[in-house]
Formats: structure tokens, C-alpha cells, sequence
């Protein structure tokens, strides 16, 4: 969930921003060829390869109002196919309290997606129905999944009514225009069945999940939003905001509802407690990794790559691991660069940030990276090198995934080390353009790798 939030007031609305091997180093002159990347075709469609899929946040804070945001996004699906993106996260797509600027974080009726007046306007901020159904129906004509953005810890904009469980009156009242999911005080907490849950945020009216109204409609009956979601609009998974704020059992419930994938955005960068969190949920859902998400700040900005060999999720559990670099709420690590290889290369299911791709990285060479994940990035991971400027990971492969040696060199100049491969007698060469050597692996996995300065190299069989 955004760290900025909409708090609603009885006149006025006001917006309010919530802070929150071991062999020895050889120096290798620089004469070496300098960096040029290169770039291998993708497969259209996109499936996930053999190292699995990628996915694209598919928005950012503050996207453009006055056109269509689905529209867009619809224009790229194309594109983001042939680059090997294989499903997109979308914003919460339904009407919020502040009508057409809202970024959906602020949910009014869980039903309207850009259907009725309310809340100032016809429109949500990112289009209308009609343009979010042509969108969802291009992503699957693509083979690309499409995943919901699901607020389900509070809700906003309610009319004042009187409310007996805090002898005030409170802005509890939801009468939608879609008629699906009123709410009144009961709803939420305080009520007759306790006085709060696990977590509130920013001040919105805190849903309850033990209330029968609210997990029916969420979940429970036959005319939830997770049947609506996932029969009607066609929602293939969800991303659960601010998981904090409500018990684990609320995403296993919705999960075993409906299926498809999930993730939970648990901002937690302890990885026992993101672990514990996807129990709680029973196994039905994965967690955004924000343990992997600081190491690589410390790594890679701090200028010490041991923080590599921290605690992670995808370290604990690859398969229940989205890995990520920046997104709608944070965009701290400075060496987009190298925390993309790290991510395309090791465990985990890998999340692109929208203006990552389309804007400020070279979109050329996010390609080549995802193309190693998808391709060459499989297996378990092997540490074959640490040190505070030199890092040197290997994937052991697995199926048609052949594995790759992913090198990241801190220092001010090009490194090389003898490191021991899983490709016996194979030839091996360096995918991303940053080396020119092709190296002939000893009968016992022995081999010379390089990596140019403040960068990475990515090495693997050749013939792919």
C-alpha cells in the first residue's frame, strides 16, 4: 500500500504522506572489452520458461489522470510478451473515496470499476470497465496472468452515522452505488466482537473480517468479490495490501476460495517473520521479500557485498519468494542494475517495476536479464566466492534450466577468479555482453570467470 493516504473529513479531503572456491583475486587490466549487451530473442508468449516467469507492476504512484490508464498498460501487453513477461499486477481497480485521483488505496464500492457517478466521478483514475475488460482479455490473448490489487484492511469515504461502540459519530456508513457490499459501524472496529484486530492504517475505518457482512462479501458467499473478481472480470491472482493489518487466515480464506496465485505485501525485512507469515496463511500465499530487498541496499549501495549472504525469504522458501527492486511505495537501492541480476538469477519469482522498464532503466538490458531467468536460471544456489567487493553465486540448474555463475565485482577494477562449475568439459560463455570470453571448463568443473568494474558478469554453457 502507498505510504500516502486519503483521510476522509467531514467537508474536506486532504491528503497526508505517511513516513514510512575460494581461490585468490587476480587483477585483470581493463583493456578487456568494455561492456556491450547483448540481447537474445524471446519465445512469444509468455509462458514461464525453464527458470520460471517474471512479472510486471504494471503502474506507479501518481500514473497520469485525464486518459486511460488501462489503455496504456494494453498498449504494451504486445511488447512485454515478446520480452517475457508473464503476468502483470494491476492497481486496485475500484472506485476509492477520492473518485477519479484516487489510486484505489482508498476503497469506497469494491464493485464499481468505473461504472457509476459516485465519489466525484464516473471514472476511476485509471479508466473504465470497458477499457480494464479489453486489457484483461489482451493479457490472456498473450498468455500473460493478471493479478488484482486486493485492499481488504479498511475502507474509505462512508457517511457520518452514529455509532454506539464508540459513542461518536463516524464516517461508517457505506451505501454503493453498485448495492454490493454496504457497510455500516458494525463492520468495522470497535464492534460487538472486539476492539481491533492485528492492525489499523492511517486513520480509515478498520474492516472486520469476523463480521459475517464483511467475509461474505469478501470471500465467503457466493457473491463475494473473490467469485466476482475471478469469474466475472477475470482476475487470474491478487497481491494483498498491507498485510499487517489483518489476520493470515483472511488471505487463506480468500485464496482457497477462488485459487490462483498470491502475495502478500508483509513490509517486514526479517525473513523468519515473512516465512511465519506465509504459514499463517497456510502455504495459499507468497510474500513480497523485503528481507532480500534491504540486503540488496546494503550490497549493492553500501559497497558490501557480504550482505548477500543475509537472511531472505527466497533463501528460506524460493517458491513462496517475489523478489523485487523498487516499487509504488519504495525505490531506495541506488544499483538498479545489479540488484536485477541478483533477482533474475537466483530463487525466487522476480517483479519488474513499471518505470524501472519503460523509463529509467535501458529497457534492452532488463530484457537481457529477464531472458536469463527465464532460459538459464534454475536449481538451487551454491556460494563460491564472498567478500565485501567481490560476490560469485552459483545455480546448479534444473531440467532445462542449465544454471548459471552470476559474478558481481565491487571494486574499481575488472576481477577474475578460478571457480569450480557444475559443466565439466563444456564449453562457457558470459550472456550478458560484459565479457568476451568463451572458457573451456576442466574435467574437474575448474574455470576462469571475469567481471568488469561495479557491475556483474553472467556465465553458462553455451548454445542457448
Amino acid at each position: 500500500m502507498r505510504k500516502q493516504f486519503y483521510r476522509l473529513s467531514q467537508a474536506l479531503l486532504f491528503v497526508v504522506l505517511l513516513t514510512f572456491s575460494q581461490c585468490k583475486k587476480t587483477d585483470v587490466k581493463a583493456t578487456t572489452p568494455a561492456v556491450d549487451i547483448k540481447i537474445k530473442n524471446t519465445t512469444p508468449l509468455a509462458t514461464p520458461g525453464p527458470g520460471g516467469g517474471v512479472l510486471m507492476q504494471a503502474f506507479y504512484w501518481n500514473t497520469p489522470t485525464g486518459t486511460s490508464w488501462w489503455g496504456t498498460v494494453n498498449g504494451k501487453i504486445a511488447a512485454w510478451d515478446a520480452a517475457g513477461i508473464s503476468a502483470i499486477w494491476l492497481p486496485p481497480a475500484t472506485k476509492g473515496q477520492s473518485g477519479g485521483s484516487s489510486m484505489g488505496y482508498d476503497p469506497f464500492d469494491y464493485f464499481d470499476f468505473g461504472t457509476y457517478n459516485q465519489m466525484g466521478s464516473v471514472t476511476t483514475r485509471f479508466g473504465n470497465l470497458t477499457d480494464l475488460n479489453t486489457l484483461i482479455a489482451n493479457a490472456h490473448t498473450h498468455n500473460i496472468q493478471v493479478y488484482a490489487d486486493m485492499v481488504l484492511n479498511h475502507s474509505s469515504g462512508g457517511a457520518l452515522e452514529a455509532n454506539p461502540y464508540t459513542g461518536t459519530n463516524t464516517y461508517t456508513k457505506f451505501v454503493p452505488l453498485s448495492g454490493k457490499f454496504p457497510r455500516t459501524y458494525s463492520d468495522f472496529h470497535p464492534n460487538n466482537i472486539h476492539a481491533s484486530d492485528e492492525g489499523a492504517f492511517g486513520g480509515f475505518p478498520d474492516l472486520c473480517h469476523a463480521q459475517a457482512n464483511v467475509s461474505n462479501w469478501v470471500y465467503n458467499a457466493s457473491y463475494s468479490m473473490s467469485r466476482y473478481y475471478k469469474n466475472t472480470m477475470h482476475y487470474d491472482g491478487w497481491r494483498f495490501d498491507y498485510v499487517l493489518g489483518y489476520g493470515a487466515w483472511v488471505v487463506q480464506n480468500y485464496v482457497n476460495s477462488v485459487g490462483g496465485f498470491a502475495v502478500g505485501e508483509d513490509w517486514d525485512g526479517n525473513a523468519a517473520n515473512l516465512q511465519n507469515w506465509v504459514n499463517a496463511t497456510g502455504g495459499t500465499s507468497s510474500a513480497f521479500d523485503f528481507a532480500c530487498f534491504y540486503a540488496m541496499h546494503s550490497a549493492f549501495d553500501s559497497h558490501d557485498l557480504t550482505h548477500l549472504n543475509d537472511d531472505m525469504l527466497l533463501k528460506r522458501n524460493g517458491s513462496k519468494a517475489v523478489t523485487f527492486v523498487s516499487n509504488h511505495d519504495t525505490d531506495i537501492i541506488g544499483d538498479k542494475y545489479s540488484a536485477y541480476a541478483y533477482i533474475m538469477t537466483h530463487e525466487g519469482y522476480p517483479c519488474v517495476f513499471y518505470n524501472d522498464y519503460e523509463t529509467w532503466l535501458t529497457k534492452s538490458r532488463m530484457n537481457n536479464l529477464i531472458w536469463i531467468h527465464r532460459t538459464l536460471a534454475g536449481g538451487t544456489t551454491t556460494n563460491l566466492y564472498s567478500a565485501s567487493d567481490q560476490y560469485i553465486d552459483r545455480r546448479n540448474g534444473y531440467g532445462a534450466a542449465p544454471g548459471v555463475i552470476v559474478y558481481f565485482n565491487g571494486s574499481d577494477n575488472w576481477q577474475q577468479q578460478w571457480v569450480t562449475s557444475n559443466w565439466a568439459n563444456k564449453q562457457i560463455k558470459e550472456y550478458t555482453g560484459a565479457s568476451g570470453w568463451v572458457q573451456t571448463v576442466a574435467a574437474d568443473g575448474r574455470v576462469l570467470i571475469q567481471a568488469p568494474p561495479h557491475a556483474y558478469s553472467i556465465w553458462s554453457i553455451t548454445g542457448y
